[in-house]
C-alpha cells in the first residue's frame, strides 16, 4: 500500500463519516427526496464546471452513458434516498454502523458480475460472521412496537445493498476512467430525473425557511461528503483498486459513532457494539490480504531452498 493511498483513504473516511451527522440534521427539515435531489444536483454542477474550467468533455459514446445511469441509479441516486429516509427513524451513528456491510455485498455482487471476483470460503465465513452482526443490529427493532426503527433500519441495508451493485459496476465498467469524470457523468445523469420527481413530490418545499444548522449541513454534504468526496473516491480506484477503497468502511462508523454520541447525545447499545465487531471482523476477514500469503509461503520455500541446497 502506497502512503498517499493510505493518506487519501483517511481523507474519504473524514469526508463520508460525519456524513450521516449531517443527514440526521438536515432530514429532521428536507424531505429524504428532495435532500438527496439538492445534493446530487449541486454536487453534479460543481464537479462539471470543473470539467469545463480544465477544457475536458464527458464522453458522448452512447455505451458510456447506459452503464452510467444504471451505475448512478444503484451508486447514488437509490442508496442517498434509501438512507436519508432511514435515519428519519435511526440514529446516525448506527446508520453508519450498518453502513459498514457495504463491502460484503460487493463481494457477492462481484462474485457473479467480475470474473476475477469469485467467493472463497474465506469469504463465505466473512459474510456469514457480517451477517450475524446485521440480525444482532436488526434484534432490537423487533421489539418496537411501532416498527418505526426495525424499518430505518431495512432502509439503510437496502442502501447498502444499493451501494454494493453500484461498486460493482464502478469496478466493471469504470476502473480506468478519469477520476472526475466518472462521478461527473454519474451525478449529472442522476440529476436529470431526481431533481423533477423532488419537485414533483414536494412542490411547497422552500429551501428559503430552512434553519442555518439545516442549510450548513446540506452544503457539507454537498460540497464535502459528494463533491469532492467521490473525486477522492474514484482517484483511489485509478490508484489502487476499487477492492482498496471500499476500505474506507473499516472507518466510517468510528466518526458516525463519535460525532453522532456528542453532538446528538445518542446512545451506543451493547447490541450496536457487538453488531459493530461482528460486522467488522467479518469484512476483516474477507479482505485479508492474499499478500501475506504469499509472503509466508516466499519465506517458507526460501528456508528450505537453503536448509536443502
Amino acid at each position: 500500500m502506497k502512503t498517499k493511498n493510505i493518506y487519501l483513504l483517511i481523507l474519504l473516511a473524514s469526508l463520508w463519516g460525519p456524513s450521516f451527522l449531517f443527514i440526521k440534521i438536515a432530514v429532521a427539515e428536507v424531505p429524504p427526496v428532495m435532500l438527496a435531489a439538492i445534493r446530487i444536483g449541486i454536487a453534479a454542477i460543481i464537479l462539471n464546471l470543473i470539467l469545463l474550467l480544465q477544457k475536458r468533455h464527458l464522453p458522448l459514446s452512447l455505451d458510456f452513458w447506459k452503464k452510467t445511469v444504471i451505475a448512478g441509479f444503484f451508486a447514488q441516486g437509490l442508496p442517498f434516498v434509501l438512507i436519508n429516509w432511514g435515519e428519519q427513524y435511526v440514529d446516525s451513528s448506527l446508520a453508519s454502523v450498518i453502513n459498514g456491510l457495504m463491502p460484503l455485498f460487493t463481494i457477492i455482487f462481484a462474485h457473479f458480475m467480475i470474473a476475477e471476483e469469485q467467493i472463497t470460503n474465506r469469504k463465505l465465513f466473512g459474510i456469514a460472521l457480517g451477517f450475524i452482526g446485521l440480525l444482532v443490529l436488526v434484534m432490537p427493532g423487533f421489539r418496537m412496537s411501532s416498527g418505526g426503527n426495525f424499518l430505518g433500519i431495512m432502509s439503510i441495508i437496502l442502501a447498502t445493498v444499493s451501494y454494493g451493485i453500484g461498486l460493482t459496476l464502478i469496478r466493471k465498467y469504470f476502473a480506468k476512467t478519469s477520476s472526475i469524470k466518472a462521478p461527473a457523468a454519474q451525478l449529472l445523469s442522476v440529476s436529470i430525473y431526481l431533481i423533477p420527481l423532488a419537485v414533483l413530490l414536494y412542490p411547497n418545499f422552500e429551501i428559503t425557511s430552512l434553519s442555518m444548522p439545516a442549510i450548513g449541513s446540506v452544503l457539507m454534504l454537498t460540497v464535502f461528503g459528494t463533491a469532492i468526496a467521490f473525486i477522492i473516491y474514484f482517484k483511489l480506484i485509478e490508484q489502487s483498486s476499487a477492492a482498496y477503497a471500499s476500505l474506507v468502511t473499516y472507518l466510517m462508523p468510528i466518526y458516525g459513532v463519535v460525532l453522532g454520541t456528542i453532538f446528538l447525545e445518542e446512545k451506543v447499545s451493547a447490541w450496536m457494539l457487538l453488531g459493530t465487531v461482528l460486522i467488522l471482523v467479518g469484512i476483516r476477514v474477507t479482505k485479508k490480504s492474499n499478500s501475506l500469503k504469499r509472503s509466508i509461503a516466499f519465506n517458507i520455500d526460501q528456508a528450505l531452498y537453503s536448509k536443502f541446497r
